[in-house]
């Protein structure tokens, strides 16, 4: 039996790759073939899943995190193009949850990685979208890259999304020596309005109600000012421009173009073909959601089994979806760490051996 594995992180928990090794290290039946395609959909792991799959460099790159404190990132180069993970400096991740506060979080330390890119001679930067901390629109990325937002003063405006409302325009252009930009998101919400960055996701990085409706006006100003400055139109309802706190219309100003992350990652890693060859597919994340279901991991792999007719299997912490949403999906069956230990603490402490305990148990029910 050929089983293919290719989950995306348990996030807090588990890189996809260590999924991917802890599920097959699980599988009970030795002359089974197992193969491992760790997936990222823009987000948190995004490097690491394109770095394990091509070859390259991986350069080391010195930035920020959402409140300015140091950290370490990285670009990945291959050939003339260069990946960057947005979550490596703006992730939700970086901080505790008491440090959230999308008024005042910056997306800066991208900006740097932004730079660093360029400086490594690519000629096209992909930029993986996901788990932001941040809802500035890309300004603190624009500043790091000598473009940041101005008052009518000419003063530079305090770092997050809260003081936009006050732009009156840029400090200058932006160093990028002409390189193409792409955005590797699979969030189709627009920047501003009811399904835009502040109210969708707003909540989840700290914002109150009143700062979801603060937020979102700052973010339409601002949308006026960047189309102003890069000869943009509509920038606020470009789908994908609400992707990880407004970066996606912050990029799209720029001229770059929005791709769909899962599908720009399969493809690099040769999914389609590996779907071709299985017996059964193992996918999963930590949370099994609705979210899941709306261009993640999980729903593109689950679509790739279905229209195969293959099994599709999800390894989840848990589980948030209906039978029927999720089978309609592609998905054949659900199994969770939180329902195998019986205990949210116990998953989140030993993830690894309770996929290790599903795959086992999963490799008597299928491979016969």
């Amino acid at each position: 039996m050929r089983v293919l594995i290719c989950p995306d992180k348990f996030a807090g928990t588990l890189s996809a790759p260590a999924v991917a090794d802890a599920i097959a290290e699980g599988w009970s039946v030795p002359d089974d073939v197992l193969v491992r395609r760790p997936l990222a959909d823009g987000g948190p792991g995004f490097v690491d899943v394109l770095a394990a799959a091509l070859d390259g460099r991986r350069i080391p790159v010195n930035t920020v995190d959402p409140l300015g404190r140091p950290v370490q990132g990285e670009i990945f180069l291959t050939g003339s193009t260069a990946y960057v993970e947005s979550a490596q400096a703006c992730g939700l991740h970086l901080l505790a949850t008491s440090e959230r506060d999308p008024k005042s979080t910056t997306s800066y330390g991208l900006g740097l990685l932004l730079a660093a890119a360029v400086e490594s001679g690519a000629a096209e930067v992909v930029v993986g979208l996901g788990g932001s901390a941040v809802n500035d629109a890309g300004a603190g990325m624009l500043a790091a890259l000598g473009a940041g937002p101005v008052d009518v003063s000419g003063n530079s405006l305090p770092y997050g999304g809260g003081p936009l409302i006050a732009a009156a325009g840029l400090a200058g252009e932006p160093r990028l020596r002409q390189v193409s930009l792409v955005a590797a998101t699979d969030v189709d919400n627009p920047l501003t309005g009811l399904h835009g960055a502040s109210n969708v996701f707003g909540p989840q990085k700290g914002a109150s109600r009143e700062d979801v409706l603060r937020l979102d006006a700052a973010l339409e100003h601002f949308a006026g000012v960047l189309e102003q400055a890069f000869g943009r139109t509509h920038l606020k309802e470009e789908p994908g421009g609400g992707a990880a706190g407004g970066l996606g219309a912050a990029l799209i100003a720029l001229g770059g173009r929005v791709t769909s992350g899962i599908n720009l990652v399969t493809n690099l890693v040769g999914l389609d073909a590996e779907l071709d060859a299985a017996d059964l597919v193992i996918t999963g994340e930590g949370s099994f959601d609705h979210q899941s279901l709306r261009g993640k991991v999980v729903a593109g792999i689950a679509a790739g089994a279905r229209d195969r007719g293959l099994p599709c299997v999800v390894l989840a912490g848990r589980n948030e979806t209906g039978y029927r949403e999720a089978a309609a999906a592609g998905v054949t069956e659900t199994h969770t760490l939180v329902e195998h230990f019986g205990s949210v603490e116990t998953a989140l402490a030993e993830p690894a051996r309770g996929l290790r305990e599903l795959s086992g148990a999963l490799a008597a029910q299928w491979s016969r």
